[in-house]
């Protein structure tokens, strides 16, 4: 059930860089890229109308209607649909045995989740998580990454392809991650994510340096592309699926909430300031990238607990002995 859970958090993770990619692609000039933009904005539309229509074919959650409204044969029922099998008692029961817990456990409030000693831990690792996943400059690689191949002296053509390489690379290192998560370890994803993120991002900085050698551009696309392979394989889907790993039933709700708060307010603030900071630092951005990714190393490899393989009360335990 938890390799599950952490598969189909993985699986979001690809959905998002399948649609980047997807974008790149319809963003080509030789596609939607030029007089035809209006089209291109337009596109979101279509997913999102066959998401309304499909929404009404899809049951409501087994949890919900087990732990909230009491509909057990509902819930049954959903679960049977879910999982295309009837057999499902076990999981059923464990359901049950959560329900249990949530009658003698309230579930925690936002205050509750700031106020209470044994959650501001786990709290402060899955915010850091988010906010490194954000603060490291992918969605600058992402959202500018035609600007920065230009700079590094390639044509506006060779640039949209290299953009193109990049957005499959992403893809096929969060499958590969998808596979990796219960071999390594998520602290040892996270670990050699952030390090080899950093160490591309300085070569980066370096090779800014140098631009006016034509080997250079193939190394900038080569270094761009790692950091890419680095960020998909670790720290582009674990923080998304950490949080609930770290916490129980009764306070994941808030805790997810504030998470994926603070994961987009850091991405806003990332795209939004990266532009005037490159006005004014040029290439040396990157060095404030380099000094967070750093920072964030050394977090990790301090607060952040190794889940795999673990029950929430062993994390809860760990996080118990450091108080």
């Amino acid at each position: 059930m938890a390799s599950l859970l952490h598969q189909i958090g993985t699986v979001y993770q690809l959905v998002i860089t399948m649609s980047i990619l997807l974008s790149q692609v319809l963003g080509l000039n030789s596609v939607l890229g030029t007089d035809s933009w209006p089209w291109l904005l337009a596109v979101p539309l279509i997913p999102a109308v066959l998401q309304c229509g499909m929404l009404r074919m899809c049951p409501e959650s087994p949890k919900y209607l087990l732990l909230n409204k009491g509909a057990e044969l509902r819930a049954q029922r959903a679960l049977n649909y879910l999982r295309g099998d009837v057999a499902v008692h076990g999981e059923m029961e464990e359901m049950r045995q959560e329900a249990e817990k949530n009658k003698v456990s309230k579930k925690v409030t936002l205050r509750e989740l700031f106020r209470d000693r044994s959650l501001r831990r786990p709290l402060l690792v899955a915010v850091v998580a988010m906010v490194a996943q954000q603060f490291s400059g992918i969605n600058v690689v992402i959202f500018f990454s035609t600007e920065i191949f230009t700079a590094a002296n390639l044509s506006p053509t060779q640039s949209q392809y290299a953009t193109l390489g990049m957005g499959a690379m992403n893809v096929v290192m969060t499958v590969v991650s998808l596979m990796l998560v219960e071999i390594a370890g998520r602290k040892t994803l996270l670990l050699a994510g952030f390090s080899g993120m950093f160490l591309c991002t300085v070569g980066l900085c370096v090779a800014s340096l140098y631009t006016t050698h034509i080997w250079v551009s193939y190394l900038c696309i080569a270094l761009v592309i790692l950091f890419v392979v680095t960020f998909a394989a670790g720290p582009g889907s674990i923080p998304w699926f950490l949080v609930t790993e770290l916490f129980n039933q009764s306070s994941r709700p808030a805790a997810s909430s504030v998470a994926v708060t603070v994961n987009w307010t850091a991405n806003f603030i990332v795209g939004l300031s990266y532009l005037p900071l490159a006005s004014v630092l040029k290439s040396n951005t990157f060095a404030i990238f380099a000094v967070l990714q750093f920072i964030f190393i050394i977090f990790i490899a301090a607060k952040v607990p190794e889940t795999k393989n673990k029950t929430i009360e062993e994390i809860t335990a760990m996080f118990r002995q450091q108080l």
